[in-house]
């Protein structure tokens, strides 16, 4: 059996957690390969409303064994209370979480130094959202990082100590007031620890090679979206993994001939949290309008979104980048009562018209070129078969999978799971 896919095509905030939680009934294991806390993936079903950070969302079906891959980072103090949360939930997570020894943890120190790091930027910050995701990539590139499978060794303690200890000097050539109490973090981060040694820890890369051996039906979660990739992404303006397919065969283990299915999941229109270039962004009524309706605020920090227009030129070169076979559009419902829709369709680039993902987007140099569409009324949120969708909607969808010459299979009309429509 090969492994699918499941990745955000934008600036994150898809909706990924809704469909992997619609599609885990197909599968046996889902697998988070990247990222960390910074991910926030939202779901909602009988009356209920979960936010997950690290753990899979396939967490909430009974069926399916859920791993957290090596290219992971590991904030034991966050994984516990989301452990804690699902227990609340009568969720028995012991016997279908698994933990890969290869994915990295994130220290009190590391997040201490991203507050450091971010806050000597000035006007130049890249919005982090403060969760230490980058130091602890950078101390796993620089070889230096702690593991989860550092946890089973007698002498973990003194690793810790010896990379905590660089870390406070380098906090101290930031020379920028960060207040902290060390000891109170370091107990809570040990008692958190001590809660995410109760989880079995696997040698994931033989755990999925054995999976696929065995026939296992395997869908891998992404987290963030492509445009943030450390190297396809709007850089600098981005996150620390490759949030794109690549990165789930080096983030599982997973050789590249036994990728399958590659879902895209994207947005009816744009989003995007934190600083950084967003060629369609609306500061008007429009804008204000996508914001309110959509609830556009960060599953994991509460910041505001900034909203605009759907931009095809990114979406296209997501797709391209990923290999996308079937795309899944979110938040159709949100775009009802426009009486005109507008699609970025080009850009306007140093003065030349193109239609693809240049270097520099930054509004200096890229314009959006705009196609208009009609918009439609009806409010989508109650249907539930594509016969009742309206025709402008499917005129929208119709566009868009001729622009993208890849077909759009699903469409999501609300955030619970049942609001999701299959074409």
């Amino acid at each position: 059996m090969a492994v699918d896919l499941l990745l955000g095509l934008q600036w994150g905030d898809e909706g990924k957690g809704k469909i992997v939680d619609v599609l885990t009934s197909d599968y046996d294991i889902i697998a988070r390969f990247q990222g960390g806390p910074n991910a926030g993936h939202t779901l909602e079903f009988d009356g209920q409303k979960h936010v997950l950070h690290t753990i899979p969302s396939g967490i909430f079906h009974d069926n399916s064994v859920n791993v957290v891959g090596n290219g992971v980072v590991i904030d034991p103090v966050i994984f516990k209370r989301e452990l804690d949360n699902l227990a609340k939930h009568q969720i028995d997570y012991k016997s279908k979480l698994l933990i890969s020894r290869k994915a990295h943890l994130i220290l009190p120190t590391h997040r201490l130094l991203d507050a450091a790091s971010e806050a000597s930027k000035g006007k130049a910050k890249i919005g982090s959202t403060l969760k230490g995701i980058g130091p602890t990539y950078m101390d796993k590139t620089g070889r230096n990082g702690l593991r989860v499978g550092d946890l089973e060794m007698d002498d973990w303690k003194d690793k810790y100590r010896s990379l905590a200890d660089k870390h406070e000097k380098m906090i101290a050539f930031y020379d920028v007031d960060v207040q902290y109490n060390l000891d109170e973090l370091e107990k809570e981060f040990c008692n958190a620890v001590e809660s995410l040694k109760e989880l079995k820890f696997i040698d994931s890369e033989e755990y999925m090679h054995q999976a696929i051996k065995d026939g296992k039906t395997i869908l891998a979660e992404g987290a963030q979206g492509s445009l943030l990739d450390i190297d396809f992404g709007t850089y600098p303006f981005v996150t620390s993994s490759n949030t794109t397919a690549a990165g789930a065969c080096t983030g599982l283990g997973v050789a590249p001939r036994e990728i399958g299915e590659a879902y895209g999941i994207f947005k009816a229109y744009t989003t995007r949290v934190g600083s950084g270039p967003f060629p369609t962004e609306l500061f008007d009524e429009v804008g204000e309008t996508m914001g309110r309706v959509g609830n556009e605020f960060g599953a994991t920090t509460g910041r505001k979104r900034r909203c605009g227009w759907l931009d095809l030129v990114a979406l296209k070169y997501a797709v391209q980048v990923n290999g996308i076979t079937q795309l899944i559009m979110m938040k159709g419902d949100v775009l009802s009562g426009f009486d005109t829709l507008k699609v970025c369709t080009a850009y306007k680039y140093l003065g030349e018209e193109i239609q693809h993902l240049p270097y520099n987007i930054e509004p200096e140099n890229v314009q959006p070129v705009y196609t208009e569409v009609k918009g439609w009324k009806e409010d989508l949120t109650k249907l539930t078969d594509p016969t009742q969708l309206p025709k402008e909607f499917n005129d929208y969808v119709d566009f868009l999978e001729k622009e993208l010459e890849t077909p759009i299979k699903m469409v999501s009309v609300g955030p619970d799971r049942k609001q999701t429509i299959t074409r």
